[in-house]
């Protein structure tokens, strides 16, 4: 078994590769070769939430598992509150083959989501990017955002308005004007990308101009809630998954509350293969529930391995 560890992550994966086998496994998806299994979650109380995400991608030749969770109380000692190991086996034997550290690739899986989602659900002329929360996550959701789409401004809001700084810079640094604003102006935005641990809803329905995509991609626990279920309602739904969409997602509110059918919610992966147009018309919202599934860890984490194996990087132990 190969060990990588979290230090050697930022050399061995790009954001450009994980948005490749991020995309990939969206279409195996999509063609019934890849399959996610149950999410187990748990709450451990004071905020913190500990669970597995796992499943078998054939077309990848993948089985793996992530172990993880969210940890609000690392802020305090100089950790980031999502901590996750990825741990591979052949498919064929059940033999653990490798154990990579989870949190950078975490952060690059769940950018390239919402990416993907953007780069084949916004509209082409999208110029203004609307971001809702500025923790550790959303610098990297900015940044993948901006490789799809030439956005000329982004507007950001946070419950915590200090933290827009960080977003602020990472504008900057791209060449892009920054500037915090009230929710009420996301309707200015063609792009939202949501990424907080909210229990309520921040983003309503009358902040969301028609012909806007969001990529919702935040809740990933039952209770977590980041738009007001009426937008869902609105929108033409997609998803990674639409079992974690209705249970665990953005969508379990709008389908509680009888707003949204879970049979109108469309894989992302059939826009991918062409089993879906995705977007019809310019004023039409569509909104991507990303849940963050096991495969997409699994994906990124093998390609990992495979370049550390190329450089003979990680330490190999017998198990």
């Amino acid at each position: 078994m190969r060990i990588v560890p979290e230090a050697l992550i930022a050399g061995l994966v790009s954001p450009e590769d994980a948005f490749a086998a991020v995309e990939a496994v969206f279409a195996a998806m999509s063609r019934g070769e890849a399959y996610n299994f149950d999410v187990v979650r748990e709450a451990l109380g004071e905020g913190r939430q500990y669970g597995f995400k796992s499943g078998l991608d054939r077309a990848g030749g993948q089985l793996g598992v992530k172990a993880g969770g969210y940890f609000p109380g690392n802020a305090a000692r100089g950790i980031i509150n999502h901590q996750s190991t990825v741990f591979l086996f052949d498919p064929e034997t059940g033999r653990p083959t490798a154990m990579v550290g989870g949190g950078l690739l975490t952060a690059l899986r769940t950018a390239a989501a919402a990416a993907i989602s953007i780069d084949r659900l916004a509209r082409r002329d999208a110029k203004v990017l609307g971001m809702v929360g500025a923790g550790h996550q959303a610098g990297f959701q900015l940044r993948a955002a901006a490789r799809v789409r030439g956005f000329e401004r982004v507007i950001g809001w946070n419950l915590h308005p200090e933290m827009l700084d960080r977003l602020g810079a990472i504008a900057a640094e791209l060449g892009v004007p920054f500037e915090a604003v009230p929710l009420a102006r996301m309707v200015e935005a063609d792009v939202i990308v949501t990424i907080t641990s909210s229990p309520a809803a921040s983003l309503l329905s009358a902040h969301v101009s028609p012909g806007t995509h969001l990529a919702c991609m935040g809740t990933d626990t039952k209770g977590k809630q980041e738009v007001e279920p009426a937008l869902l309602g609105r929108a033409s739904v997609f998803t990674d998954e639409i079992a974690q969409a209705v249970s665990i997602g953005e969508a379990q509110h709008a389908v509680a509350a009888g707003l949204l059918d879970a049979t109108a919610i469309t894989p992302l992966g059939d826009v991918i293969t062409g089993a879906h147009p995705g977007r019809r018309t310019e004023d039409e919202i569509t909104l991507f529930d990303g849940t963050g599934v096991g495969l997409q860890d699994l994906a990124v984490a093998a390609m990992a391995v495979r370049r550390a194996e190329e450089r003979g990087q990680g330490a190999v132990v017998e198990v």
